[in-house]
């Protein structure tokens, strides 16, 4: 087995959220695989008020314990899987604000992307591309994106189609692949500081 880590981030704490089902369901598609550990990380689990942080994250003085908490747990990861709907054209804010609250624990590691939305929630990634280069995370080309009108069964139960596996099989790839690569750079530049 791999030494590396890599957390699918449920990027929805509404109630009756549909992120659940489709983070669960990519956990389940990495359980088996050996090129990395994957856990999920549920943001319900870290209850971060709107930034709060009077230092810009990039400095790395946080203060408030909430983010001491979350930065200690990103940062045990060296890749990522977002797992977001599609709001309003873009990210949830709950996981943009949980990543705004970081940076060190971000740079220098890739992500990947699975959403789900009434257009599979490729503009949510569009965006999350753009806010994941500013913070140095390389993401992969494969991404995941499910429809609310044919992989939910009435809007509310996932039932993905089987071609979404051997698409997560590629993403999974690309992002141990990636992740692998990044994790060296780290180390070197650990090593050299």
């Amino acid at each position: 087995m791999s030494d590396l880590k890599i957390a699918i981030i449920l990027g929805s704490t509404r109630p009756g959220r549909n992120g659940k089902a489709v983070a669960d369901w990519a956990l389940a598609q990495a359980q088996n695989r050996t090129g990395a550990t994957y856990e999920l990380v549920d943001l319900l689990d870290y209850p971060l008020p709107h930034l709060d942080e009077s230092i810009p994250p990039a400095v790395g003085q946080y203060a408030g314990e909430h983010t001491k908490a979350w930065a200690e747990k990103i940062a045990e990861y060296d890749g990522f899987v977002f797992v977001t709907p599609e709001y309003n054209h873009s990210t949830s804010g709950v996981l943009k604000n949980a990543i705004d609250y970081l940076y060190a624990e971000w740079n220098n590691k890739a992500a990947g992307f699975v959403s789900y939305g009434s257009l599979g929630g490729a503009r949510a990634i569009e965006h999350l591309r753009g806010i994941s280069a500013e913070l140095q995370i390389a993401t992969v080309r494969q991404q995941l994106s499910f429809s609310m009108f044919t992989d939910f069964e009435n809007f509310s139960e996932f039932r993905p189609g089987p071609q979404h596996e051997a698409a997560a099989t590629v993403l999974f790839d690309q992002l141990e692949s990636w992740t692998g690569a990044l994790k060296r750079i780290r180390v070197k530049q650990a090593v050299a500081a």
